[in-house]
């Protein structure tokens, strides 16, 4: 997410509790899929476990996209 994205969900978070969840499951799918990558070898569970928290974060990151270009639209008019 670039820096204008980042400004709007900190602008509207407080207002839109949907936003607000979405970013911070995407910011949590991150940090969960960093600690799981960081390690020397994954079980094929963890293997699993990565795709399936790269699939709900992408998901999670094309609301929020959509959302995010609700606000743009609503900012320009």
């Amino acid at each position: 997410m670039n820096q204008h994205d980042l400004e709007l969900i900190a602008k509207h978070k407080a207002a839109d509790a949907e936003l607000e969840g979405l970013y911070e499951d995407h910011v949590a799918f991150g940090k969960l899929i960093e600690k799981l990558e960081s390690k020397p070898y994954l079980s094929p569970a963890e293997q699993t476990e990565i795709k399936e928290l790269k699939k709900k974060k992408l998901a999670g990151k094309t609301r929020l996209l959509a959302l995010l270009d609700n606000y743009r639209k609503a900012e320009a008019n």
